[in-house]
């Protein structure tokens, strides 16, 4: 019913900077919460940045001041702006929204399909 699919992943020296995209797309009627988490082997999920429906952000201590989320609403869509990479961010990036389909009466999480960003040293 819904499908989050990510794009901007890829390969950047340190100090570099990426930019993560998120769409979602189907039967949706609202999003509330949107995030990024991101995962490598071995390691449970983490959480990056989360923005709120009414635009509030929370962000990982070890991203804050070097990346930015946002949303806009009107093309159901999540960005993730990462800036001054290390090769401690390299990890799997997942998408995330909690929606509300058409239909429905409650809030479900879905989950992008993820997109490998790679911090080379």
């Amino acid at each position: 019913q819904v499908q989050l699919v990510e794009s901007g992943g890829g390969l950047v020296q340190t100090g570099g900077s990426l930019r993560l995209s998120c769409a979602a797309s189907g039967s949706i009627r609202r999003i509330n919460n949107m995030g990024w988490y991101r995962q490598t082997p071995g390691k449970q999920r983490e959480l990056v940045a989360v923005i709120a429906d009414r635009g509030s952000t929370d962000y990982a201590d070890s991203v804050k001041g070097r990346f930015t989320i946002s949303r806009d609403d009107a093309k159901n869509t999540v960005v993730l702006q990462m800036s001054s990479l290390k090769p401690e961010d390299t990890a799997v990036y997942y998408c995330s929204a909690a929606v509300l389909v058409t239909g429905d009466y409650r809030f479900n999480d879905y989950w992008g399909q993820g997109t490998q960003v790679t911090v080379s040293s």
